[in-house]
């Protein structure tokens, strides 16, 4: 068993404030670590994606140099108060947000950073943190709850060994992520080139269009489509399973067997295991906010949440569901009236393409979600694995590498 030893936060690392920035400043100059960056992640991407105008006073006194660690300053919420994120390299030229705390180490043998970007984000931290944050009209993190942290850490060598292993988990599960996001971007573009430019592979394998395909122009879509397609409105599509699967009875719980699925950005609000509620995913069901408008293509048996999440499952052949999702991204529903997207989202007229281009498109784009969902079940398995781990290296029942 791995001695741990307990030190105060505030004799490890020095806290600093960040700038306070004009709205006129944002979306140009300099790299800049913002609030979301940190509260949605546990290291800093690559590339931070925000960008704030600085001076060069900002970039020295408020720097992000590797070992760095960030916590959220305020919130509106304790849940969101004291999430951290850490930086594994320099970052030139680059400051961070008022809204943060950076936290500098002041030693660099009894913490190692990507041990503590684990421990910082694990229950027992943010229990303590909760438990010494103060509310008054909003969350914040002051020097008086620094000073009260302490810190419960094994050895350094340790804390390396554990820490490069959780990182290892964590770059896969980035990887993945990148990977999907590379995946989807290919459903969509190939969408886009074939059943929006039309330039789908003709019988000879050049883009029809623009090798001369006939074109016809639709009184009912206003527009020019290829010679032998047709069109249907939405609600005619749908197979009648969609109006199915009620919310669970039961208050939501943390853990389950069935994952209940909402219209948050979040998406899965809560888990229930009334086995009566569950839809099985024996093909990819597109999950629909009425309120929120948000789209979602799944692939796992799952709980129907609050009222106006709808469950959509195409019925025609020539409107596969992962053609039919694509096709759902591309309506406008920005001018609709609260609660009313989903009526107007039936009445909508869509392209019912030939079988034959479908089923291409189909084949292919079942195959890269197949690769999607693959992944996405390894970062499950992962990030199991990950908060199985962690809380045993924290407090010493195991250690990496036998030793």
């Amino acid at each position: 068993m791995t001695k741990l030893k307990k030190y105060k936060f505030s004799d490890l690392y020095e806290m600093s404030s960040g700038i306070s920035s004009k709205p006129e400043q944002a979306g140009h100059g300099s790299p800049f670590v913002s609030f979301s960056t940190v509260f949605n992640n546990y290291f800093l991407p690559e590339v931070l994606p925000d960008k704030m105008d600085t001076l060069q006073k900002d970039q020295e006194k408020c720097s992000v140099l590797e070992g760095d660690l960030f916590l959220t300053r305020t919130s509106e919420t304790l849940d969101e108060l004291g999430m951290s994120c850490v930086a594994v390299k320099d970052y030139p030229n680059a400051t961070f947000s008022g809204f943060l705390k950076r936290f500098r180490p002041t030693q660099k043998d009894i913490t190692y950073h990507k041990y503590l970007a684990f421990y910082l984000r694990s229950k027992l931290f943010r229990k303590t943190m909760s438990n010494n944050a103060i509310m008054t009209l909003r969350a914040s993190f002051n020097e008086q709850i620094f000073s009260y942290l302490d810190l419960l850490l094994p050895e350094h060598q340790e804390q390396v060994k554990a820490g490069d292993l959780l990182y290892l988990f964590n770059e896969k599960i980035e990887l993945n992520n990148k990977i999907n996001a590379e995946l989807e971007a290919m459903a969509k573009l190939i969408y886009d080139y074939w059943f929006v430019q039309f330039d789908f592979p003709n019988e000879n394998g050049k883009p029809y269009k623009s090798s001369g395909g006939k074109m016809v122009f639709n009184e009912e879509l206003k527009r020019e489509i290829p010679e032998g397609w047709g069109f249907d409105i939405i609600g005619n599509l749908l197979a009648k399973e969609q109006l199915g699967g009620k919310t669970p009875s039961s208050e939501y719980l943390v853990s389950g067997s069935i994952p209940i699925i909402d219209q948050s950005t979040k998406f899965i609000c809560g888990y229930t295991n009334e086995e009566s509620k569950r839809i099985k995913a024996e093909t990819p069901r597109i999950v629909f906010g009425d309120h929120t408008r948000i789209l979602k293509l799944i692939n796992f048996d799952f709980a129907r949440g609050a009222d106006g999440t709808q469950v959509l499952l195409s019925k025609e052949e020539r409107v596969p569901q992962h053609f039919f999702y694509h096709s759902l991204l591309k309506i406008d529903l920005s001018n609709y009236g609260y609660a009313r997207h989903f009526k107007f989202l039936k009445d909508t007229r869509t392209i019912i393409p030939d079988l034959n281009i479908v089923t291409q498109y189909e084949e292919k784009a079942k195959n890269w979600y197949d690769m999607i969902w693959a992944n996405m079940r390894e970062n499950q398995k992962l990030s199991e694995l990950r908060d199985w781990l962690l809380p045993m290296l924290m407090n010493g029942q195991v250690s990496v590498g036998g030793s």
